[in-house]
């Protein structure tokens, strides 16, 4: 017969074995699981080396190209818009940076800036649309008609570009009388802010896309008043390029893709998504060189971009509108 002395001999036997067999286990594991971990720890480590290592290389590459590219630059776009005006178009959140790089290298590629037009947040706020909206039928000359279908952006567009571009070169340089008072209205209105004169017309625009996305419940309206600006300015002038960067315009709800995504637009505006790279800003002046030629092009890196430039620009454009 099993007495309890038996049964508490196997216990003790059963845990005294679990015992012996753990010691033996991690006694014999614990060196190739200490070799393997040491493997993998100095794999990772050259594989971050080796990554950063080529970053460093990237990087060194990339500023080296950009400094040549901006050295180059005056040769590159010297004469390409000479004898044109260009007026800058701000939309808010637009780059003060790249506004002045942009400036420079359309003075550098000969055209003169006539100055510059902000818009302010209470150009683009929806719930003021009806305000925007009686302004502009205040303003407009009598002769002014708009498609049934307009929008109070679209009129608002319309109106603003009649104002600042014109596609007549022996009209560039002076004020349109027929819309006399919108600029005093707009600015009273606290609807744009302007810098230099351009009231004396341009024959070219640059929209600098703002450098955030449209987002939240107002976003898709943001995004078409932003779309039926671009439109506005290319119509009424010789063309119009919207410009930016690509990470942060040419991305969904960006306002370079907002452009891109118009079909019909988008075959009259061009785009340029690299305004943040010297070559980008090259790019710029051979888009608004092929606006003159009337052709349209999406330039650069990002989403909905075809190549990064247009072809070299011809000697002599052809002076037709891209608008109309």
């Amino acid at each position: 017969m099993i007495d309890f002395r038996y049964h508490l001999v196997s216990i003790v036997a059963i845990f005294l074995a679990l015992a012996v067999g753990i010691v033996l286990g991690t006694t014999l594991l614990q060196e190739p699981a200490v070799r393997l971990t040491q493997e993998l720890t100095a794999q990772l480590t050259k594989t971050n080396e080796d990554l950063r290592a080529q970053i460093d290389t990237l990087q060194g590459r990339e500023a080296g190209n950009d400094a040549f590219v901006a050295a180059a630059t005056p040769a590159l776009v010297a004469g390409e818009l000479a004898g044109q005006r260009v007026v800058i178009v701000e939309a808010p959140g637009a780059s003060s940076t790249f506004r002045e790089s942009a400036q420079q290298v359309l003075e550098q590629a000969g055209a003169e800036v006539t100055g510059r037009v902000t818009l302010t947040e209470k150009y683009f706020d929806p719930k003021r649309s009806g305000v925007l909206d009686g302004l502009v039928g205040q303003l407009k000359p009598v002769s002014m008609v708009f498609p049934a279908a307009a929008t109070p952006f679209d009129k608002a567009a319309t109106l603003l570009a009649s104002t600042f571009v014109t596609t007549d070169p022996a009209q560039a340089g002076t004020v349109n009388t027929a819309t006399d008072g919108v600029l005093t209205g707009f600015e009273t209105g606290g609807l744009i802010n302007v810098d230099g004169d351009p009231a004396k017309r341009a024959t070219l625009a640059v929209v600098l896309a703002p450098e955030r996305v449209y987002e939240g419940e107002s976003a898709e309206t943001q995004a078409a008043a932003f779309v039926s600006l671009a439109a506005g300015f290319d119509t009424a002038g010789k063309g119009a390029v919207v410009a930016g960067a690509a990470a942060t315009s040419a991305v969904t709800g960006g306002g370079i893709t907002a452009v891109r995504d118009e079909s019909e637009i988008s075959k009259r505006v061009s785009t340029v998504d690299t305004l943040d790279m010297p070559a980008g800003r090259v790019v710029l002046v051979y888009a608004l060189h092929e606006q003159l030629s009337g052709r349209a092009g999406h330039y650069g890196v990002g989403k909905g971009a075809s190549v990064m430039q247009p072809p070299l620009p011809s000697a002599t454009p052809t002076p037709t509108q891209s608008g109309s």
